[in-house]
């Protein structure tokens, strides 16, 4: 592949969209080059505090109920009080719970403040999503999603690496790193983006009046959600299951970042140049191989004995990992009204957040128990029956061209009229930028 072939390629990926995106993207970024309380909880727990695997399974679970707690409320927020404002108290918020946990050292204290961690740090991703699918044009909705996943990875695969070496000198220097990260996010938000919320006319009373009880009543969306709860579970044991396991066999934290780090790097490599393979082709046979990929990719970290072949498993369920992302994304857009996207986006996170409540418990349980070749197991068959549940439920999507034209006639506002209402896009038309 030559140069130019290599230019043009990424020409096209990153032209067209608006400059509000590259802010958003940049603030997504530095979010990601401060994680350490999600990646690295379950070992400071276990190796630093010296719990059971069961307590730091029990205190990350929390972490993930403050996060069932928040997704549907942040989802209102940001329909209600707009995505900025949503982003602010989240962001803020989010920064001083986790310099807190820095200092705290009670078992009923950090459990408490993991808690407040989750709900915070969570509330701020569907406003998130929602001023995603506000700012860029439908055309460009699943390249956009891609590259924000792509500068959640590239943050990802630098911390991980950094922070297993932090973790070995001070776990308190870790978390202060993330509280300091979330605040540069913050100020972002405040000095770059403007609301992008739609504005409400008289005419879209029928949008404006989207409720929890509408998206409940979703039964096509709401089947999307519990599939995505699935596949989320799996996936939840990069974080959870694998550093647990790992340190059981006798891996350092070091060991763990480096082979964790493999995923954020492959996506920053693949995750463009997939995309680009990807997005025109059915998403119904993406979710079904990426679902089934994910279990099975999961399942075959049974064989690992070495951190080279732990690495290996990483790359397989990756690949999963990078089609299923953005493509899980775009449908939960299409399915989503215009004025409700903040509580649709709130319903879809909240999968992630109750998988991030149940994995935790249920890894640590199974590990204990049974050892954690029973839980690698598990994985393969969750992730057979999601991709056998979306291969049934796809069957009941139209093709994507019809799904727009039933949003626009039913709901009397699609994505591309939400364009046009957004107050930032409008301003703005002729920028371009480029979103996380």
């Amino acid at each position: 592949m030559s140069v130019a072939v290599v230019r043009r390629a990424a020409r096209e990926t990153l032209s067209g969209l608006p400059r509000e995106f590259w802010w958003l993207w940049t603030s997504t970024l530095v979010n990601r080059l401060g994680a350490f309380v999600a990646t690295f909880m379950a070992l400071y727990l276990t190796l630093d505090r010296g719990y059971s695997a069961f307590y730091a399974g029990l205190v990350v679970s929390l972490h993930g109920l403050g996060g069932v707690v928040s997704s549907l409320g942040g989802g209102v927020m940001a329909d209600r009080i707009g995505r900025r404002p949503t982003l602010l108290v989240a962001q803020t918020a989010t920064a001083f719970s986790v310099a807190l946990l820095a200092f705290i050292t009670d078992p009923v204290a950090i459990a408490g403040v993991a808690f407040l961690v989750g709900m915070a740090s969570n509330a701020s991703r569907p406003a998130v999503q929602a001023m995603m699918a506000d700012i860029v044009p439908p055309k460009d909705r699943i390249r956009a999603f891609s590259l924000n996943y792509w500068a959640i990875n590239l943050g990802f695969a630098v911390s991980s690496m950094a922070a297993g070496f932090i973790a070995e000198v001070s776990y308190r220097a870790g978390f202060l790193l993330e509280a300091g990260m979330t605040l540069v996010c913050a100020v972002v938000v405040f000095l770059k983006l403007p609301e992008s919320r739609p504005e409400r006319q008289e005419k879209a009373g029928r949008e404006d009046s989207v409720g929890l009880g509408t998206v409940l009543r979703d039964t096509r969306f709401m089947s999307v959600v519990g599939l995505s709860f699935l596949v989320a579970f799996v996936f939840q044991q990069g974080a959870v299951g694998l550093p647990v396991a790992m340190g059981e066999a006798g891996f350092t934290p070091a060991d763990y970042g480096m082979a964790i780090a493999v995923n954020g790097f492959l996506i920053v490599v693949l995750q463009i140049p997939v995309t680009r393979f990807i997005e025109h082709r059915d998403p119904r046979r993406l979710l079904v191989i990426s679902s089934a990929l994910a279990g099975y990719g999961f399942g075959l970290t049974a064989f690992a004995g070495s951190v080279g072949v732990f690495a290996l498993t990483v790359c397989v369920w990756t690949l999963a990992e990078i089609v299923n992302a953005p493509t899980q994304t775009g449908i939960v857009v299409r399915l989503s009204p215009t004025h409700g996207r903040g509580r649709y986006q709130g319903m879809y996170t909240m999968s992630w957040a109750v998988a991030s409540l149940v994995a935790p418990v249920m890894s640590g349980f199974v590990i204990d128990r049974f050892g954690a070749e029973w839980l690698w197991g598990m994985c393969a068959v969750v992730g057979t029956v999601a991709g056998a549940g979306y291969a049934v439920l796809m069957r009941r999507l139209p093709e994507e061209e019809g799904d727009q034209g039933a949003h626009q006639e039913g709901r009397g506002h699609d994505a591309d009229q939400a364009d046009g209402e957004s107050p930032v896009v409008a301003a703005k038309a002729a920028e371009v930028s480029a979103a996380p």
